[in-house]
């Protein structure tokens, strides 16, 4: 919005030409989400404690845990709003990528919403149900996934890229929906999971798109992405702003969710998160290097996986709970080791990722 506002100012004055710079909008994508999230933040923790809405804690679950019940919930709307709000200000909109990852992820948010709020609200205990929550996350997944499809106009973006191998691709055809129906629903699925602690899963997820913003910005610049032989999609590089405003979103929703939280982000925030990241991912052509920087979600997944399996074929269970970070405080690790731990983790697979670009 506001880059059209620049672009007629710049007939009365060339400085104006700086908000060009999709790095310049970045930025200030990062500077304007934190800034909404500090001024909105507390007043919509204020509201949720008016209205009650607050956390409901299982027994059977780490005993650190009882005195969270209560808690605000469901403040994932609030980075929802600071992303929605930061990214039309500051993008290009008449960018079909920007639209599409924005669109998808407030849906995947709504679908959070109902779930939190029949929890909350109508203090359902179990929310939504899990098999419509599933279809709705799968009808936006896959009308995302065929659009993608649809718009591609070279083969290079609906190939599978193998990370740190030189020219080395898998052309996926129609299969490239069924890739990224996968990456989009499984992301959020994962990211959900993984919000079980204070703090523990907005960090990675700002850690994660931060660095996924590195990737839309070279696949959308024709002389970086030639360099760096990855593909080049023309219009990717606009998604720098969506993800500094997320970035952005994220640190001030840490501000209220670090240790010990004063709101949590509810499956609002973190389903939405989840597919964001699935999305940029997706349009960057950069699943595989998702899986490896966001092996901390990766993880706490299959830890979840495995105790299902596990105990529905031998009776047995193979963590003391699952997802793993409890695993971990139930083997009397403190809260705080736990998350710290875990988003060291997620630096250095961000790095290893980051790698990717060079290591061809």
């Amino acid at each position: 919005m506001l880059l059209y506002l620049t672009e007629w100012l710049v007939r009365y004055e060339s400085g104006f030409t700086v908000f060009r710079y999709i790095t310049l909008r970045g930025i200030l994508a990062v500077l304007t989400a934190l800034l909404i999230s500090f001024v909105v933040g507390p007043a919509m923790i204020r509201r949720l404690r008016r209205y009650k809405i607050g956390q409901t804690v299982r027994d059977d679950g780490p005993q650190s845990h009882l005195s969270k019940a209560g808690t605000p919930t469901m403040g994932g709307a609030l980075m929802l709003v600071a992303v929605a709000v930061s990214t039309l200000l500051w993008a290009d909109l008449g960018n079909r990528y920007v639209w599409l990852v924005l669109l998808a992820t407030l849906a995947f948010g709504a679908i959070g919403l109902v779930d939190d709020y029949k929890k909350l609200v109508l203090k359902n205990p179990r929310g939504l149900a899990a098999r419509y929550k599933y279809l709705w996350q799968s009808v936006v997944g896959l009308a995302a996934a065929v659009y993608l499809y649809a718009i591609a106009t070279t083969p290079a973006e609906t190939a599978l890229l193998i990370p740190y191998l030189k020219d080395v691709s898998i052309q996926l055809g129609p299969w490239f929906i069924l890739l990224t129906y996968l990456v989009i629903v499984g992301s959020s699925n994962a990211v959900n999971l993984t919000d079980g602690l204070d703090g523990l899963a907005v960090l990675p997820t700002v850690l994660v798109c931060g660095a996924l913003g590195v990737f839309t910005y070279a696949a959308g610049h024709v002389e970086i992405s030639a360099y760096l032989k990855i593909p080049y999609v023309p219009g990717v590089g606009e998604l720098v702003v969506f993800c500094g405003a997320l970035v952005g979103a994220g640190l001030g929703f840490l501000w209220f969710n670090t240790y010990p939280a004063q709101v949590f982000m509810g499956d609002v925030g973190a389903l939405a998160l989840g597919a964001a990241l699935g999305l940029v991912a997706v349009t960057s052509r950069q699943e595989l290097v998702l899986l490896i920087m966001g092996g901390v979600f990766v993880a706490e997944t299959l830890s979840v996986m495995l105790q299902v399996a596990s105990f529905k074929l031998t009776g047995r269970r193979i963590f003391r709970m699952a997802p793993l970070h409890h695993h971990f405080e139930l083997k009397g690790w403190p809260e705080p080791r736990v998350i710290v731990r875990f988003w060291i983790i997620t630096v250095i697979l961000v790095l290893i990722g980051l790698a990717s670009l060079k290591i061809r």
